[in-house]
Order: C-alpha cells, then sequence, then structure tokens
C-alpha cells in the first residue's frame, strides 16, 4: 500500500551554523594569496548570503553575472559581518561612502570565488575528511540514487547525511538549505554539522553548475558516480559537449579519489576511456562491466533482480519503484556502497524497504480505478524513461500532463513535446514555471514537436494554460486501467509566473482533483 513521504519542504528545520576557530584576517589572506585592508579582526564564519550573515562573519561579496555582492555588503554588516572578502572592483565598490560603513577590513583576493571553498574547508577544520562522501551526478536519478544509498546505509545501521535537489537530511532529518548543492560555505558548514553529529557517511549531487561554480571546491570525494548524460542545462553551458566537460571535470584527483561510471551510457564509456583515477564501471543492460545488475524482472510496483559484484559474488536484490532507469539507480547505489566499503548484505536489504522518492513516480491515490502518478521529469530523456515505464505496466490509456520551464533551454521544448506525444495516448499541455516568458509561447512550441510525430503514433493533443485546470481535467478523462502522469514539477511546491512564485504542489492539485474535498489524504511512490 502507497506510504506518505517526508516532505523537504514542509519537514525542513533551521539548524544552527557551526562556528569556526577564531581565525585571524591576515591569516584567511595568506591561505587566499590576497591582502588585508583595514584593521585586523579575528572572524569566526563564512558566508556569501547577505541574508545568512552571524555576527563575526567574514562575508564574501563575489562578481555575479548581474550584480556585484558588494552592493550587499552594507546588509552583511548591518547584520554582523566585521570584515569583507572580495575583488578589487569589489573593493572599489566598498570605497565608496556610505556602501559598508567606514573602516570595514577587507580581504582583497584576486578571484575570490576560486578560493571560497578550500577557505570554507580551512576555517571548519576540513569536516569532509572525517566523512565517507559519495559525489553523485548525471543528468537524471541523482536524487533517486542518494535516497538509495540512504536507504542502503540505514540497512546498515550507520548515520548519514544527503545533500540534494529534494533537500538536506542528516539521520533523517531534513535541514533548511539553497540549491542542489549548496554554496561552498553552506556546503562545508554541513560536513561540519554531520561531523558533530556523529555522522559519518554522505551521499550528495554534484550538479555541473556546481562544479562550474566551484561549490564543491574544498572537496575530494571518496567515490565519484556518474550516472548518464543527456540534454539539460543548455541556457547555461555552450552546448552538450561543454556539459558534459563539466560533469566530467569531477572524475579528475582534485575532485575524487576513485570513480564508478555507468559504461550502458556512451558519455559513461568516454569517461572511462580518459580515466584520471582508478575507474570501475557498472551496467543494468547486459554491457561488459565491474558491477552488473542480472536476471531482472521487472514488476508494476518494482523490480526484483542479482546484483553481480566485482570477483562474482552475487546478491539478490529489489526496490519498491518500477522501471528499469531505476534498476540502474538501485545497482549504482549498492555498487557505490561496495566501492567505499560497506557489507553489501545489510544494503541491499535496506534498499528493499525504500518504495518512494519525493516527485518521483510518487503515486497519489484516493482509491480510483486508474493510477495517479507525479514525477520530476522535465528533460527528453527522463519524460522518455517514465513514460516507457508506465507503458509497460498501464493496460489502459496513458494520459499525460507536462509543460516546460521558461527563462530555460528552448531547444528542449520540441524534444519533450514529441516524447510525450509518442509515448502518450492523450497529451495535455499546460504551463511549468513560465517565469518572465509568455506561457502561450513556450506551449506552443512544445505542440511543435508534439505534431513532429507520425499521425498513427501521436497522441490526441490538448492545450490548457491553467496548470490546476490542466490536471483536474486529465484526471477527469482517466478511465480504469488508465495512468494519469503528471510530469515536470515532481516535489516542487510553487509555480514561478512572471517573477512571482505562487503556491503550487502538483501532489495536492492531482489529491484534490480526486477527492472533490473528500477528506483525508494519500501519497504515495509508485504505480
Amino acid at each position: 500500500m502507497p506510504h506518505d513521504l517526508p516532505d523537504a519542504a514542509t519537514n525542513a528545520v533551521a539548524v544552527a551554523r557551526p562556528r569556526t576557530v577564531p581565525v585571524s584576517l591576515q591569516t584567511v589572506a595568506e591561505w587566499a594569496g590576497g591582502i588585508v585592508r583595514g584593521d585586523p579582526v579575528e572572524v569566526t564564519g563564512l558566508t556569501l548570503n547577505s541574508r545568512t550573515v552571524e555576527p563575526g562573519d567574514l562575508y564574501a561579496a563575489l562578481p555575479g553575472s548581474k550584480v556585484h555582492g558588494a552592493e550587499f555588503a552594507a546588509s552583511a554588516v548591518g547584520s554582523g559581518a566585521i570584515a569583507v572578502l572580495t575583488d578589487a572592483a569589489g573593493a572599489d565598490m566598498l570605497a565608496g561612502p556610505g556602501v559598508a560603513g567606514p573602516g570595514v577590513p577587507l580581504c582583497v583576493v584576486e578571484h575570490p570565488r576560486r578560493v571560497l571553498g578550500e577557505l570554507a574547508a580551512r576555517m571548519h577544520g576540513h569536516p569532509a575528511e572525517v566523512l565517507t562522501t559519495v559525489g553523485i551526478t548525471g543528468t537524471h536519478g541523482k536524487t533517486t540514487t542518494t535516497y538509495m544509498c540512504e536507504a542502503g546505509l540505514m540497512g546498515a545501521h550507520e548515520a548519514c547525511g544527503v545533500i540534494g535537489t529534494v533537500g538536506t537530511r542528516l539521520d533523517g532529518q531534513f535541514v533548511k538549505t539553497t540549491l542542489t548543492t549548496p554554496e561552498a560555505p553552506e556546503l562545508h558548514a554541513l560536513f561540519a554539522l554531520m561531523r558533530d553529529r556523529d555522522i559519518r557517511a554522505c551521499a550528495m549531487e554534484v550538479s555541473s553548475h556546481a562544479l562550474v561554480m566551484g561549490r564543491v571546491d574544498g572537496v575530494v570525494f571518496d567515490l565519484a558516480v556518474f550516472l548518464n548524460l543527456g540534454r539539460d542545462h543548455l541556457d547555461f553551458h555552450r552546448d552538450v559537449e561543454d556539459y558534459f566537460q563539466a560533469k566530467a571535470s569531477l572524475f579528475t584527483p582534485r575532485r575524487a579519489r576513485r570513480a564508478l561510471v555507468n559504461v550502458d551510457d556512451a558519455h559513461g564509456r568516454r569517461l572511462v576511456e580518459g580515466a584520471q583515477i582508478p575507474t570501475r564501471t557498472f551496467s543494468a543492460d547486459g554491457s561488459d562491466a565491474d558491477w552488473r545488475a542480472e536476471d531482472v524482472r521487472l514488476r508494476a510496483d518494482g523490480a526484483d533482480f542479482v546484483v553481480v559484484a566485482p570477483g562474482g559474488a552475487r546478491y539478490v536484490a529489489g526496490i519498491g519503484m518500477p522501471g528499469p532507469f531505476n534498476v540502474a539507480n538501485a545497482l549504482a547505489a549498492i555498487a557505490a556502497l561496495g566501492e567505499v566499503g560497506y557489507d553489501l548484505r545489510p544494503v541491499v536489504d535496506g534498499l528493499a524497504g525504500l518504495t518512494g522518492v519525493p516527485g518521483r513516480i510518487q503515486r497519489v491515490d484516493a482509491g480510483q480505478d486508474f493510477v495517479t502518478v507525479v514525477d520530476y521529469a522535465h528533460k527528453p530523456d527522463a519524460v522518455t524513461a517514465v513514460l516507457s515505464a508506465l507503458r509497460t505496466v498501464t493496460p489502459g490509456r496513458v494520459i499525460t500532463v507536462i509543460g516546460a520551464g521558461g527563462d530555460r533551454d528552448r531547444g528542449k521544448r520540441p524534444m519533450m513535446g514529441a516524447a510525450a506525444s509518442r509515448l502518450s495516448d492523450v497529451l495535455v499541455v499546460t504551463d511549468d514555471n513560465p517565469r518572465t516568458e509568455d506561457p502561450a509561447h513556450i506551449r506552443a512550441e512544445m505542440l511543435d514537436g508534439a505534431r513532429q510525430v507520425e499521425q498513427a503514433e501521436q497522441a490526441e493533443l490538448v492545450e490548457v494554460g491553467d496548470r490546476r485546470t490542466a490536471i483536474h481535467r486529465a484526471i477527469a478523462m482517466a478511465r480504469p486501467g488508465d495512468c494519469v502522469l503528471v510530469a515536470g514539477k515532481g516535489h516542487e511546491q510553487g509555480q514561478e509566473i512572471a517573477g512571482v512564485i505562487h503556491p503550487f504542489d502538483d501532489r495536492a492539485v492531482a489529491w484534490e482533483a480526486l477527492t472533490e474535498g473528500r477528506p483525508g489524504r494519500r501519497i504515495g511512490a509508485a504505480p
């Protein structure tokens, strides 16, 4: 039976940031290769967010794409920052009257972002070095795989931390953080908090943005895991090759000690060919690899399979999440924990108890005679993967509700529309997060792609701009045996329109449509 899943947004608690041992600004300058301007002071913390400053902090005022962090220095100082780390341009800005107050000491560095991670690590005493750290990257599956690592570690009775898209958890407790991979000062503070709580393992998502922006600087992961690579983030990267090179930078001696790579993916095979660190491989699709999933038996609510480890040891495994891609994710998690030294029998047992991840093929069940699922799929490959999995277990029609985000890679919109049209019986194109774009234009680009599918394979196309109305309409269409997929936003609890984030949760709206005001709520994991 589906069960309630914890949600980061509603269950996260604020935790005190660990303070660092007081260190002189001159020492910080020596570490960073910078110079001090102003009176000598001792700092007891580091942040680049002026809204999270604590008394005694060194505020990092970094150059940004639109504004310079120096513009917020006055606010930071007003909240208790006693010094500012910045570049020459920021120092010039702070020399102006009333910008940060007279006499605020500065540590001036040529490229402050490049030194931020190492500074944060040093100030917190290199906490990542006492943890077993697994960094997971890929276009899709990162969140699910970190959850699977957590479940496996719980099976092994190991307290662990998890950092990623859905939120940060410390030994099962959600804590408030920002970004898929937090900025370096926040990340190292989280590692310090884990150390202080006697947590000894951490599985975390490592995004391409984090690698390019230096958010994981100062960390050398015990194991870096590569899942896959498809089209994504081309509003940030020049092209797919640039995106791949950003991911590949995780698999270097500067960032990781060892690697685990999926050789079912062409980009994974490229990584193996150019490996700079000791590398093991995995395959859930019959490729020759060190770790393999064999005898895979897919079920409507999950899968059973055998894990073959290096040396030939075999472990009977199972997961409560459907789809071949989740077999690959589970294999990655099991192999990763095996690679860092855990006994796999309790790991496999722990993973078998995981029946879902928030917003990932998450079932919304009000006792209806059809399946309703919410999923985060918002990229062409992910849309294809989730719809392919649902089609294999759906006796009736597949009805899909999907949109695309504004101010992001436009090229993927027709590709998403085509994939959803080809694999659905009914496709309801709606709004996702239009942000500052005209939502009708985004829908038109998706529909253009949907109409490129050959007529015999093309879904019935419906356009409904308002997302709530679209979800209600799709659920009203459903008949016994059908499956309704609401894709794109998953665990998210807001919809951004014209710069304003409105409360919106696909799961809650689906429940609303299913129950029409009836009391009670059951949101679970998999069909």
